[in-house]
């Protein structure tokens, strides 16, 4: 249970232990929002305020029991046997709708496979690169890899970065390209590329560039543009190694997010700690991200993060 709770300016932080003074885990929890909230969760489901519109769908982490009927919402995700699953529309809403974090606006956008283009449990992480990029006086450029729809590449483009977004679904690019524009930012210097993210970054190294921070939020599996089957354990050190030559004489960060169930914290904090401590310095840091549930005050997990960061004065 939490035993210690600390508030930064963009972060709620908990700690959990397993023995007086042993931290078992640490919890973040963006405190940023005003357009979105997690309302109720339980029987493998969750129920969400997006803006003006309530949605439940499922959620495999909402294992407990609901404990009291669910509340009015607009729509709500059934799956199907045979794989994806429908929306039910219980009140009209429209195909999709803008909210906004902060400064910054996405799209709202119900997929066919429960998914609403936005993870809000990333703005923990938002926060962190718009600081850093922020904090230095020189030109940074960034590399979002498995990029989506664009949450971090708003987030680094609004605070002056130069950014490369890479994902291998054409869809994603174009619903990013819409973020960028939504948030006043088509101008910022952003390349859009649509590939394989080990292609692209070993096309990379041998060109030469350089990034002063890479952020990454692989799948647990999938397959590329082409066909090419991905599963993280069998690619992740190499990806996370590859990546490694890419960094600049003096990065900032190395961000990477996973919600797959078969990787943990410290592994991520093994790779990090072989391929960019022992190399470069700095300090690096693994935890939980959750989510507050209105109705209990309950956190929902939302995966992990593993982040490197730089902690020389020069920067």
């Amino acid at each position: 249970m939490p035993v210690k709770a600390s508030n930064t300016k963009n972060v709620r932080v908990i700690l959990r232990m397993i023995w007086p003074g042993g931290i078992m885990a640490e919890v973040r929890v963006a405190k940023g929002w005003k357009d979105y909230e997690l309302l109720m969760t339980g029987d493998g489901q969750k129920q969400e305020r997006w803006g003006a519109y309530v949605l439940r769908r499922p959620e495999p982490q909402a294992v407990w029991p609901v404990g009291k009927p669910w509340g009015k919402a607009h729509s709500v995700y059934h799956r199907s046997k045979t794989g994806g699953g429908y929306w039910e529309q219980i009140q009209k809403i429209p195909t999709k709708w803008q909210i906004t974090y902060k400064n910054l606006k996405f799209n709202v956008e119900p997929t066919g496979f429960k998914h609403t283009g936005l993870f809000p449990e990333q703005a923990v992480n938002w926060d962190f690169t718009r600081d850093k990029i922020k904090q230095t006086e020189r030109r940074t450029e960034i590399l979002n890899l498995f990029a989506y729809t664009g949450g971090a590449t708003v987030a680094c483009a609004s605070a002056g970065a130069a950014v490369c977004h890479v994902d291998a679904a054409k869809g994603m690019v174009t619903r990013a390209k819409d973020n960028l524009a939504l948030s006043g930012l088509s101008d910022k210097p952003v390349r859009f590329i649509v590939d394989d993210a080990i292609k692209f970054v070993k096309r990379e190294i041998r060109r030469g560039r350089k990034y002063d921070g890479i952020i990454m939020d692989p799948p647990a599996y999938g397959r590329g543009p082409n066909g090419e089957l991905w599963k993280i354990e069998d690619t992740l050190y190499e990806l996370m190694e590859l990546c490694s030559q890419l960094l600049s004489d003096n990065p900032l960060f190395f961000i990477i997010n996973s919600y797959a169930s078969t990787l943990s914290p410290l592994l991520m904090e093994n790779i990090m700690g072989l391929l960019l401590k022992n190399r470069i310095g700095g300090k690096i840091e693994t935890f939980e991200l959750g989510l507050e549930i209105a109705d209990n005050g309950m956190l929902l997990p939302c995966g992990f993060t593993g982040r490197w960061e730089n902690d020389r004065s020069s920067i």
